[in-house]
């Protein structure tokens, strides 16, 4: 039963996540880009405030798998790196936070680009 209750919390936060995107898609002219970017600014913005901690503690992968997710880790190794070495370490912090994620997209698009055969229209 604890499982089923922390499938159903991760698929209420990410589920969220993702329904509040497709309303502004559907009931705005704004872009999915823009959500986008969008999302990454808010988990930025909720890092800092310290308010994101609650929502991936509670939401766990449905908080953290989101755009919104990679905000938050690019935030928090930025913060770490500040405090650990100034100015420099503010900018190779979120990168190194990030860097996990990065090479995985990377690894996956080869990967897809080996097996999928793109037609052109």
């Amino acid at each position: 039963m604890e499982t089923f209750l922390t499938y159903l919390q991760v698929f209420a936060v990410g589920g969220t996540i993702c329904l509040i995107g497709q309303v502004i898609i559907n009931t705005t002219k704004v872009t999915s880009a823009r959500i986008l970017v969008g999302y990454l600014l808010l988990g930025v913005v909720l890092e800092t405030a310290g308010v994101y901690k609650y929502i991936r503690d509670f939401g766990k992968a449905g908080a953290t798998v989101p755009i919104i997710g990679f905000g938050s880790n690019l935030a928090r190794g930025a913060i770490d790196g500040a405090l650990e070495s100034g100015i420099l370490g503010a900018v190779t912090g979120g990168i190194e936070a990030v860097a996990a994620g990065i090479a995985a997209v990377i690894f996956f698009a080869f990967i897809v680009g080996l097996v999928a055969t793109p037609k052109t229209k």
